[in-house]
């Protein structure tokens, strides 16, 4: 009875391990077609990047995606983990007032979200562009860099903080020294968090852009209905800096405790 479990339990893991990576597999592959087909591949060629680095309207859109990706992950990541420290010292009743508003905008579907952004834009005459865009992806990332980062402050001792007050360090001396060190998984994993967040967005994109500014996903739509193979070339490249980044992300930490322990031993 065990083993058949065991046996169905790995047929299902197969099952699923296909079913998520069967498609970008898919993708990665007929990007490098010749022709135009998306069912039957005809040869190998690499016309399709070319045409994609040609392409302007893909270009702007790509780089829009990246600057504010960029950007809405470094000020969620500072304003979540800033707050996140200050929430930890707080009482009790504040601590949970923030945390069930902290949680709302990931409860909330992500169209009710956008026409509230869209809505507030309007009722103040603001012009959306660039900078509302913007603001509306550094608002939602926080709370995301947040959940990541509370688990780990929780996880510290209380009086980590008082014990490098009382060895000398001033009170910034003690939070960079002592309390980000600690949390640095957390924080490092928010901002990745909020990086694809803002990177894959659709829904509060749409809502919250204005004319010329468009990112990825705003672009993809706009081009469903027409077949253009360029699509695929630039998924290739997305999925190919995200495997890398992922494979930085959890080689370098081993690499550096290997090399922590090589030394502890040496001594």
């Amino acid at each position: 009875m065990k083993r058949g479990n065991s046996i169905f339990a790995k047929a299902y893991l197969v099952l699923a391990l296909i079913f998520f990576y069967a498609p970008i597999l898919y993708v990665v592959v007929f990007s490098f077609n010749e022709s135009k087909s998306l069912t039957n591949f005809t040869g190998f060629s690499l016309q399709w990047y070319e045409k994609m680095f040609e392409n302007r309207t893909m270009m702007e859109a790509l780089y829009f995606t990246i600057v504010i990706a960029l950007i809405a992950t470094v000020v969620s990541t500072i304003v979540g983990t800033i707050t996140a420290i200050g929430l930890s010292k707080s009482r009790r009743i504040v601590k949970e007032f923030v945390t069930q508003v902290n949680n709302l905008p990931m409860m909330n579907p992500e169209i009710v979200t956008a026409i509230g952004f869209m809505l507030f834009f309007s009722s103040f005459m603001i012009e959306t562009g660039f900078m509302t865009l913007l603001i509306a992806h550094i608002v939602f990332c926080i709370p995301y860099v947040m959940l990541s980062i509370i688990p780990k402050l929780r996880q510290l001792d209380e009086n980590l903080a008082e014990a490098a007050l009382d060895l000398g360090c001033t009170p910034m001396q003690a939070l960079t020294k002592v309390i980000i060190p600690q949390i640095m998984p957390g924080i490092i994993s928010g901002a990745l968090i909020a990086f694809t967040m803002s990177f894959d967005d659709f829904v509060i994109s749409y809502f919250t852009t204005g004319p010329g500014v468009n990112n990825i996903s705003i672009y993809v739509y706009t081009m469903y209905k027409r077949i253009n193979p360029s699509i695929n070339a630039l998924s290739s490249i997305i999925i190919f800096v995200i495997t890398i980044v992922l494979i930085i992300v959890n080689v370098v930490p081993l690499i550096k405790e290997r090399g922590r322990k090589k030394y502890e031993e040496s001594v």
